[in-house]
């Protein structure tokens, strides 16, 4: 080990973060000072090739501290990323490709981690998803680790801990944690807040622990090596100092998120043995060190893609990386009332006998759910991933499977606890990843369970989400359209369901799911349009039959999807939206106002009693819904 060349590629790393910061004025410089060293010795244990950031059977390199983004883009860099010194120094700058958290549009960037505590997640999603290869395709193909970067804000946050303890549980040892213990956090000494032994906590959930100084190269080096040999997942405790080698500044919160300043930096690259007059400064042997990870990586792809050439797995890995949506054969919903979540149940099945590579779970609540894969057996053989009530650690790690590039994940649980796995859902959507979000139990027809079970402001909050389609399907044969678009889409997206039977839906008079809304029933010179989703389609259907009989003629159009609906042509949604239109659901959907003129809706929690009795209690019953529109007429 030449620890002089690894002390100088340490140096290089924070030097040019630290000008990275300097040179944006923003920018959080201490986390990436202090991992500086690791990340040195790292990059002589990852395998990946940066000129096909892309390759299976690569190392994951997390940074679940996504503000030490300027010591990754430091590393891809030097190591032959299509990024360059150019963009380094463009760093959080509008539409650069180093923005101020790592995100997937920067190739050699794994995920997007976003909030502290996600990426571990995506670790674990990652250690899963290779494990479920490795049993699909063999050890010969898959057998690459997955490493993180973790900090003490990740192991503060929930999520960690819901994930580590399905890594444990898994004994995910291709899995290796490296907790950047500083001992920091924005506002002090993280004892402020945080005293607990993780080491204990790691060793109670199934984990190797060691402990070590995270600036001692052959220590670092030496517990790499013992993770990767490891039949358990592994944590790296590395006691480090934030902001090391900023001189006064190394150890102290204040180096968290502001710049060092130009004075400090110049005296610190003296005192390193670097020109302080220049910027941006990467030696030549370091440059060629790192570099070195191209003709390395390029090597060991050859070697992989010859025994992928010489395996019987060839065209199944194919299938999965380029599944067929086209000849799937759906069930025929056609004119059977069933609740929602019964016919999801039944087309999950059907995607998991046709695409391989279709799998996912519920946070312990499949029965209820409709989710079992029937027949599929459970991880890390089978499809059924078994979460336990671990809502946000199940979104982030199917996260992960989702950007792993073999798999089509779904995530479910209650609608109501769609709020326990927002954060997850909100990174799904800014990364444009195909995962599937299952939402059962979806309104006031929750019943005895009450207001706390009922959801009221989930449909507006998932609608709000940009990147991200809505489905909230009124019988089985919409839920059967909603799948096939939401295949062929390239966002995730979420099937809100019902508990109660819905009575099935007559052909499209005009339009279809496709549109997001159609017309459903249609009357001469309509006086009233309602418009509605899920289980208040067949009320307003019902209502329309009883204003007809008073002589006001009325319109009905479903609206599975009102992100589609709202990509619509003007002259569509004309066609649809005639006379006084009315918004009809069992939520806050205040959006509805963008179609509508009157919003027929709840104002306020749900109430705990039998579901139609619920029901009735908050209006939506054909005869106070016909008193409504009568007494406005």
């Amino acid at each position: 080990m030449d620890k002089e060349l690894l002390q100088k590629q340490a140096n290089t790393l924070r030097f040019l973060s630290a000008d990275m910061v300097q040179k944006a004025n923003s920018g959080h410089p201490g986390a990436p000072l202090g991992l500086a060293d690791i990340l040195s010795v790292l990059s002589f244990h990852l395998r990946h090739n940066p000129k096909n950031p892309l390759w299976l059977n690569r190392d994951r390199l997390v940074f679940s501290g996504g503000h030490a983004s300027a010591l990754l883009y430091s590393f891809l860099h030097l190591s032959g990323y299509d990024l360059s010194l150019e963009d380094l120094k463009n760093f959080r700058q509008l539409h650069s490709k180093t923005p101020g958290h790592p995100e997937i549009s920067t190739l050699g960037v794994e995920i997007a981690t976003g909030p502290l505590g996600q990426g571990v997640a995506n670790a674990v999603g990652f250690a899963m998803a290779a494990k479920k290869a490795q049993n699909l395709l063999g050890k010969d193909l898959i057998n690459h680790k997955v490493y993180c970067l973790c900090g003490d804000g990740d192991l503060q946050e929930g999520i960690s801990y819901e994930a580590c303890s399905l890594a444990g549980l898994h004994k995910l040892n291709d899995l290796i944690l490296i907790y950047d213990s500083n001992e920091i956090s924005i506002e002090g000494d993280v004892a402020l807040a945080f005293n607990e032994d993780v080491r204990a906590r790691f060793i109670s959930q199934g984990f190797e622990v060691s402990q070590i100084n995270g600036h001692d190269f052959l220590e670092i080096d030496e517990a790499l090596k013992k993770a990767k040999n490891s039949t358990k997942p592994s944590l790296i405790i590395a006691h480090t100092k934030i902001a090391k080698g900023a001189l006064e500044l190394e150890g102290s919160h204040t180096a968290h998120g502001a710049p060092l300043g130009e004075d400090l930096i110049k005296r610190a690259k003296k005192e390193a043995g670097f020109d302080e007059d220049k910027n941006f400064q990467i030696p030549p042997e370091v440059k060629i060190r790192f570099e070195s990870a191209v003709e390395l990586g390029d090597l060991e792809e050859a070697k992989w893609k010859e025994k992928l050439e010489k395996s019987d797995k060839k065209e199944f890995l194919e299938r999965l990386l380029k599944p067929d949506f086209k000849n799937i054969v759906y069930p025929d919903f056609k004119g059977k009332d069933l609740a929602t979540r019964d016919s999801n149940g039944e087309i999950l099945n059907v995607l998991a006998k046709n695409l391989e590579g279709f799998l996912g779970g519920s946070a312990d609540l499949a029965p209820s759910n409709k989710t079992e894969l029937k027949g599929f057996g459970d991880f890390s053989e089978g499809k059924n991933l078994h979460f336990g009530i671990r809502e946000h650690a199940m979104a982030a790690i199917n996260n992960a499977f989702a950007r792993y590039g073999l798999f089509l994940p779904f995530s479910a649980t209650f609608f109501i606890f769609s709020d326990y796995l927002k954060p997850a859902a909100r990174i799904a959507a800014l990364m444009k990843i195909k995962h599937f979000f299952i939402f059962t139990h979806d309104s006031i027809g929750v019943g005895e369970d009450g207001p706390t079970h009922q959801p009221i402001e989930q449909l507006s909050t998932f609608r709000a989400l940009p990147n991200f389609l809505t489905f909230r399907p009124a019988d089985g044969v919409e839920n059967v359209k909603a799948w096939q678009i939401a295949l062929n889409s390239n966002l995730p997206c979420a099937f809100v369901l019902s508990r109660q039977k819905l009575k099935a839906l007559d052909e499209p008079v005009f339009g279809d799911v496709e549109n997001g809304a159609y017309l459903l029933k249609e009357s001469k010179e309509a006086q009233i349009t309602f418009l509605a989703s899920g289980s208040e389609v067949e009320l307003c259907l019902q209502s329309a039959k009883e204003l007809e009989k008073q002589g006001v003629s009325s319109n009905v159009i479903s609206m599975p999807c009102y992100e589609l609906f709202e990509k619509q042509s003007k002259e569509y949604k004309q066609r649809l939206l005639k006379g006084r239109v009315i918004g009809v659901e069992a939520a806050h959907s205040k959006e509805l106002y963008q179609f509508c003129n009157e919003f027929y809706g709840i104002e306020s929690f749900g109430e705990s009693g039998k579901d139609k009795e619920v029901f009735e209690h908050f209006g939506f019953s054909v005869s106070k819904l016909t008193q409504f529109v009568l007494s406005k007429k």
